[in-house]
């Protein structure tokens, strides 16, 4: 191989690896919105369905394919007393930041923006994905990490379209189709189906369509279809790649999907970072102080209840690292800026609630310091 072809490839998959292309396209975005905010707009405008609401739907498979594998025997997550405790983490991860934000933002003299609780709800499913590797690795803590975030995303588009007014929600007619999806993926498994894609034309769109219809977010469609797929029987390990000669639906699924879906996320932080840089109002601090201050407790807290009731933390997880994960789970960013375009009205108010989104990124450097001081994943002894 050529030293420059070899260069070039090394730098591609530094790139797929680190997901180095969502913050790239992150940076571009917060440049050229505050430079030429017009121009933006409008590319956003155009593209912003096909990267949110479609593309990045294997984007979402891809993680939950390595939460599937995680459960699976061997896996960091296997055994339902271990499933469940991140599923019990998610309650208190969206309940107690709600109610901070509504108490904080009285207590910072914007009492009329307590109608955006939502916002506070939603989690960055990428970016804490890209954190918690970083700080974690190949441990449990990761697929914990982003069972709780699944779960607790699941919880905020059924906040925002069961409390906001403005939204006309079909959850019944949603509910029936999705359970036809979920039906034709079950078929498919018990006809032993190997190859993936009847599993995402088939039960992938029916999905699809059961969350667009029902006014829920779309991108989220393969969540409930890749459990079907057949995989190997005993987990490989956590974030180690399927083997090229794998034959089975899941691994063939991450083989053809891995690297256009890591592309799409240069195109997802391009569409939703956009945010235009001002003044810092007091109501922006309403959804940061709520989600730094009450993600960790919220998780630390649901988490002791479910550990009272039986269930099992992850291999290498006890509370320390699970105040961090709450705290890598305080980053709203891209879901956030959704849930605030989705409540509030065009204005001054959602631009100052998208600012106060922005800043929850800050929560990142903030689990970072965290993991160094407890001596946490990669800060840890040994």
């Amino acid at each position: 191989m050529k030293p420059r072809r070899r260069w070039r490839q090394a730098i591609s998959q530094l790139a797929i690896e680190h997901l180095l292309l969502l913050p790239l396209g992150a940076a571009i975005a917060m440049v050229w919105v505050n430079l030429e905010a017009e121009s933006y707009y409008r590319f956003r405008i155009q593209l912003s369905f096909v990267v949110n609401d479609i593309a990045m739907m294997f984007y979402f498979g891809l993680i939950t394919k390595e939460v599937v594998e995680a459960t699976a025997h061997g896996g960091v997550l296997h055994s339902w007393r271990r499933a469940l405790l991140p599923v019990i983490a998610a309650v208190g991860a969206t309940v107690v930041p709600a109610l901070l934000y509504v108490r904080t933002v009285e207590w910072l003299g914007e009492p009329g923006l307590k109608f955006a609780w939502p916002t506070s709800l939603g989690i960055d499913v990428v970016v804490t994905y890209l954190v918690g590797r970083f700080i974690f690795g190949r441990t449990g803590a990761v697929p914990f990490l982003l069972l709780l975030v699944i779960i607790a995303d699941a919880f905020a588009f059924l906040a925002l379209g069961v409390f906001d007014p403005t939204r006309d929600l079909h959850l019944v007619r949603a509910g029936v189709v999705m359970l036809v999806a979920i039906a034709v993926a079950a078929g498919l498994r018990s006809a032993r189906v190997q190859s993936f894609w009847p599993y995402l034309l088939l039960a992938g769109s029916i999905s699809w369509t059961a969350l667009f219809v029902g006014r829920l977010h779309p991108a989220l469609a393969l969540v409930p279809i890749i459990p079907f797929l057949p995989h190997a029987a005993h987990d490989r390990g956590f974030m180690v790649d399927a083997r090229p000669a794998a034959k089975d639906a899941l691994s063939q699924f991450e083989i053809w999907w891995r690297y256009p879906a890591h592309i799409t996320l240069f195109f997802f932080g391009l569409v939703n970072a956009g945010v235009r840089l001002h003044g810092i109002e007091t109501g922006a601090l309403g959804v940061p102080i709520a989600v730094i201050i009450g993600r960790p407790i919220g998780v630390l807290v649901a988490g002791g209840v479910a550990v009272a009731l039986g269930m099992h933390l992850p291999f290498k997880v006890a509370w320390r690292e699970l105040f961090v994960i709450g705290m890598i789970a305080a980053i709203g960013f891209s879901i956030g800026l959704f849930m605030s375009n989705e409540l509030i009205a065009p204005g001054e108010v959602r631009a100052e609630t998208s600012l106060g989104v922005l800043l929850t990124l800050v929560a990142a450097p903030v689990a970072l310091l965290l993991a160094r001081a407890l001596r946490v994943g990669r800060y840890g002894p040994g």
